[in-house]
């Protein structure tokens, strides 16, 4: 697949979690939290880790589902690591950018979000691509899970 048909389907994916962050962003800003803190960091650090886990589903098994030869749940929980990594990261990045355009434009969370979210979004995609889908003989070990062979397997599944 294309880097340029990764990249397509890459937004549409991150549109839909987009929805969904901004559905749950809008709850928990506006019915559960009332503080700043609780509207501009506990609200969007919610709502992030829900679609932390949207967003790898739909990587892994749609985006890209063909850069991974070997599909077990190691590879998927060593995987789920290291994009839970490169997604914090991003977020980091966000909410960086959420809380400058907060400061300097006086804009509501929501609006604050999106326009942070279309900054952070393009550093996910390259992260994606080249660290946590990246097809290689071994990952590195995250959280104590140890190293995964992708072409390993396939020697004896024969």
């Amino acid at each position: 697949m294309s880097l340029f048909s990764k990249y397509i389907k890459f937004l549409v994916s991150r549109l839909l979690g987009t929805l969904l962050e901004t559905v749950v962003l809008w709850v928990f800003s506006g019915y559960v939290f009332f503080s700043y803190a609780g509207k501009y960091i506990a609200a969007p650090a919610i709502s992030f880790e829900i679609v932390m886990l949207f967003n790898f589903i739909i990587s892994y098994y749609w985006i890209w589902n063909k850069d991974i030869s070997v599909k077990s749940t190691k590879v998927f929980l060593t995987r789920l690591g290291l994009f839970n990594l490169s997604a914090i990261f991003g977020f980091a990045i966000k909410m960086g950018f959420l809380l400058l355009f907060a400061s300097i434009l006086k804009w509501n969370v929501v609006y604050c979000n999106l326009l942070a979210l279309l900054i952070s979004g393009i550093v996910n995609f390259l992260l994606a691509e080249m660290m946590v889908f990246k097809k290689r003989s071994r990952l590195p070990v995250i959280d104590g899970y140890a190293p995964v062979n992708d072409d390993e397997r396939m020697l004896y599944d024969r």
